[in-house]
């Protein structure tokens, strides 16, 4: 079944704020086999120029597609059971450090077939709760077999 192609320009409403701690910064960050200190250590982050410690670039995957996520509205037709991840980008404005309150808007910018799956396309902006842009990301879902 394809994908509802009316939600192509539809946003979601802002996430609840994501509450960045040092701690999650440091399990992604251990996840993804990063050992940058500057993921870790306070001191290695305020020398490199932070206020405190920093996260990896692909951290907002983390938050930004979560609380208030349009993907999870049933209208969209979208099945997880079939969901793989298609590709992602992200644009920073600044860092994401330790103690920042993040929200996302997240909004449907494609949605295509190929073949026999379904793209869609998501841009969600992230900001801090007091406004401040701190960067854009960019997923790509594929919904195997969905189109026909």
């Amino acid at each position: 079944m394809a994908l509802n192609r009316d939600f192509v320009g539809r946003a979601s409403a802002p996430s609840p704020p994501y509450e960045v701690s040092r701690v999650k910064i440091k399990e992604f960050a251990a996840a993804i086999g990063d050992n940058n200190p500057v993921y870790r250590d306070r001191e290695a982050a305020q020398a490199a120029g932070h206020p405190d410690v920093i996260a990896p670039p692909t951290f907002p995957i983390v938050f930004s597609l979560s609380g208030g996520s349009i993907l999870a509205d049933p209208e969209l037709g979208l099945n997880f059971a079939m969901v793989v991840h298609g590709e992602q980008r992200f644009e920073y404005h600044r860092p994401i450090h330790a103690g920042d309150e993040l929200v996302s808007v997240s909004t449907v910018t494609d949605i295509r077939s190929v073949g026999r799956n379904e793209l869609i396309t998501v841009r969600s902006d992230v900001t801090t709760v007091d406004g401040e842009s701190v960067c854009t990301t960019y997923n790509t879902i594929v919904e195997r077999g969905g189109a026909s």
